[in-house]
């Protein structure tokens, strides 16, 4: 994982929210404002590379809530990647699910 000299995520580097925040907002315990387990997802899928999303996120929740969070990823070859994992996973892993 690649933490800033700050102790901060690098994919929330625009943020005041530390490993165990981020972590805790992603499993859905209480949002910090705004910032809910979609936003952290989100953010997740759009700025951290795959070792970090799988290292934060398990397949069978990325799968489940591919298609809510898709709508929200900015990058468009990010979704694309996204996409073909999810319906691959679907497809050839459904123990992963």
């Amino acid at each position: 994982m690649t933490i800033m000299s700050n102790g901060r995520l690098t994919f929330v580097w625009d943020y005041d929210i530390d490993e165990a925040a981020f972590r805790a907002i992603l499993a859905g315990g209480a949002p910090i404002g705004r910032l809910d387990r979609d936003w952290a997802a989100t953010r997740l899928l759009d700025y951290a590379s795959y070792e970090q999303i799988r290292e934060f996120l398990s397949i069978r929740a990325l799968v489940r809530d591919w298609p809510t969070w898709r709508v929200r990823v900015r990058s468009v070859t990010r979704r694309r990647g996204l996409d073909f994992l999810v319906e691959w996973v679907t497809r050839h892993r459904p123990d992963l699910v």
